[in-house]
């Protein structure tokens, strides 16, 4: 039996719901627009798994019940995520955010990168004005890395030279960085030591490596699942079946296939090539046995803390991103 998010979420139902509470209050504003657009924001909010590894790590760390410094905790790396996303929906010119329009087309782009740098700014003054120095040091790096791990990707997509090595190095900055510091937050935010801290940072980097594999590989599905059919390839960005892929094809093959990657032009034929090639290839096998790898190297720095309902609920959740269909 598929156990719920819900249900899984347990341990921490009555924190999330208080959250949400003061998540909202956090983002009400005087200024007219703004809080139209914050409302908007609000409402359109994903599954809140970010909050949820936050909530769980302080509660394997020692805080039960939660200080009032993981609820700032998990408000900041939601305020400065948004901001990210905002402003990503820009740079990409895309008119959607999970299936909803995104601020940038309903508001146009000046206003978004205005509402971007709002968000960035509150969380800031969140951290600062309650001296969370060490909670705003987490989360800022992990923004760094973020910006970083995008610009990786975009000057590699020009040449479409990624290797495995460099794929790792971008998601480990653009995906991974964030659940890691969600994790490290929760730590901090308990008062844990600086070697729980990392090893709670640790855990959320692998499970953040083996949700962008399972995202890639969303890619490569037969129903219209997450993300539409072959997104990344029209998009041009080389992903972990599609680089195994490549570096076992011959050079004809390769050169046709990376042909079809760079001239697609969204036309259905030559992204359907590329997927073919890589089912055939066993670029799907491989991209799973190394997110299962992740995932099993994240639990086993799970189980070194103690034993709770929260650190079986956080198992639960890690099963659950990798084996959802959506």
């Amino acid at each position: 039996m598929t156990i719920s998010l819900d249900q899984i979420q347990a341990p921490i139902a009555l924190e999330m719901v208080e959250f949400e509470k003061k998540f909202r209050q956090s983002m009400q504003t005087k200024q007219l627009l703004l809080d139209k657009i914050m409302g908007y924001i609000v409402k359109r909010k994903g599954k809140q798994i970010r909050p949820m590894f936050v909530f769980f790590t302080a509660k394997i760390c020692g805080g039960d019940p939660l200080p009032e410094a993981t609820f700032r905790g998990a408000a900041l790396i939601e305020l400065l995520h948004t901001a990210t996303l905002v402003h990503d929906d820009v740079v990409d010119e895309s008119n959607y955010r999970r299936g909803f329009f995104s601020i940038n087309a309903l508001w146009k782009n000046k206003i978004a990168v205005l509402v971007g740098d709002y968000l960035l700014s509150k969380g800031l003054l969140l951290s600062l004005e309650n001296d969370d120095y060490a909670l705003l040091k987490i989360v800022s790096n992990a923004v760094k890395e973020l910006s970083e791990g995008e610009l990786l990707q975009i000057e590699k997509a020009r040449r479409l030279d990624i290797t495995e090595d460099v794929y790792f190095d971008i998601i480990r900055q653009k995906t991974a960085s964030l659940i890691a510091s969600c994790c490290a937050v929760g730590a901090s935010s308990a008062g844990a030591n600086p070697e729980t801290v990392e090893r709670a940072r640790l855990f959320g980097e692998k499970v953040g490596m083996a949700f962008q594999i399972k995202d890639d590989l969303f890619d490569y599905g037969t129903a219209e699942i997450g993300k539409p059919l072959g997104i990344d390839i029209k998009e041009k960005k080389m992903t972990l079946p599609l680089i195994y892929a490549l570096q076992k094809a011959d050079w004809l093959t390769k050169r046709r296939i990376i042909f079809n990657v760079k001239n697609n032009d969204g036309r259905r034929d030559r992204v359907q090539q590329v997927i073919e090639f890589v089912k055939q290839s066993g670029g799907l096998d491989y991209a799973i046995s190394v997110m299962e790898r992740y995932r099993d190297e994240a639990l086993t720095v799970l189980r070194t803390f103690p034993e709770s309902a929260s650190r079986t609920s956080l198992e639960q959740l890690i099963n659950y991103t990798i084996e959802r269909e959506k």
